[in-house]
């Protein structure tokens, strides 16, 4: 048995497994977390056979409506059977006597997410290319399935999503401001004041980026992770959350991996989403700006966390130097839309 894990009782764990799931594990658990992430918390557990992942929220100061174990579970269980990678889910337990919180275990797929430039770059120029590639076909594969057909046509409130998600943002926002964050409501006030109108509805990852898919080392993505904010709704929220990650430099050290030689550069990107979905990129600036406001938001919660000694792993020290800047690139690109 493993030593200790920060919000991951193993005894408890299997315990459970075993009477939900007779034989899926046949010895003592150990595991790990899994770094990287910078929101929920996520292990690698094994019997020294086979091996799962277990997802959770984060340890205190859960902001509402965020770390959704049950949404998540549920949307990649639907799209099990589509063309979008996804792992195949195992158990969902929303019995917090059992972890302290929400749980679901998951397969563990092959692969790794790619963040910093000597992650990605022994793939070559064409092997980047391929993964960009990728990366931008698998989500308009997501955005080409119909919700219905996969039993999530309840899944979220299309009508009204843009001005929800900005009323959204800016509660979160609230719940975790502490310190000055200049423009940051002007910035909240002028995308509330500017709202695209919106294209035709689709399932929205929410987190839609290079480091939330993982990636063998021949360049195929084998699946999408981190859903918790998936719902239905204008599918350019995505889009334009992933441009912002594409200029967003990572938290830590080393370039990221979106620097390498052989990714598209931003309007690229755009101009191969178009062409693979049809729909209008014209008002694609508001898109990103909100991108921006809301990594802001998140990027703010977890400094909140952090600052309170509620964060689990490395990597946080420096993220909360991003919200500013983020704040100001959001009103730049609005000033160009």
């Amino acid at each position: 048995m493993s030593g200790e894990l920060p919000g991951l009782d193993l005894g408890r764990l299997r315990v459970h497994l075993d009477r939900e799931l007779p034989g899926l594990v046949a010895g003592p658990l150990s595991g790990r977390v899994i770094t990287g992430g910078k929101s929920n918390l996520t292990y690698t557990v094994t019997d020294g056979t086979g091996s799962w992942v277990v997802r959770r929220p984060p340890l205190g100061h859960v902001l509402a409506t965020a770390h959704d174990m049950p949404r998540e579970y549920r949307v990649m269980t639907a799209l099990r059977e589509t063309a979008v990678p996804v792992p195949r889910t195992h158990l969902l337990c929303e019995d917090t006597d059992v972890l302290g919180a929400p749980f679901y275990v998951m397969e563990h797929v092959a692969g790794t997410p790619l963040r910093t430039l000597d992650e990605i770059a022994p793939l070559g120029a064409s092997g980047v290319r391929a993964v960009s590639d990728s990366l931008v076909s698998t989500l308009g594969e997501l955005h080409a399935v119909d919700p219905e057909d996969v039993g999530l046509g309840d899944f979220g409130r299309p009508a009204g999503f843009l001005e929800r998600q900005v009323r959204r943002w800016s509660r979160q926002l609230e719940a975790s401001r502490s310190r000055d964050l200049p423009g940051i409501d002007e910035l909240r006030d002028r995308l509330a004041a500017t709202l695209p109108e919106q294209g035709a509805p689709a399932i929205v990852h929410g987190d839609y980026r290079l480091d939330n898919v993982l990636v063998t080392e021949d360049g195929r993505l084998t699946a999408v992770l981190d859903w918790e904010m998936a719902t239905l709704g204008d599918p350019l929220v995505d889009l334009g959350l992933m441009l912002v990650y594409r200029e967003q430099p990572v938290i830590g050290k080393g370039q990221p991996a979106t620097s390498a030689e052989g990714f598209p550069s931003s309007p690229e990107l755009a101009r191969m989403y178009a062409a693979a979905t049809g729909r209008d990129v014209s008002r694609l600036g508001w898109y990103v700006a909100f991108g921006c406001f809301k990594l802001a938001v998140i990027a703010e919660g977890i400094h909140y966390r952090h600052e309170r000694g509620l964060t689990v792993g490395a990597g946080f020290d420096g993220i909360g130097d991003v919200v500013v800047p983020l704040v100001r690139r959001a009103h730049s690109v609005l000033k160009e839309d």
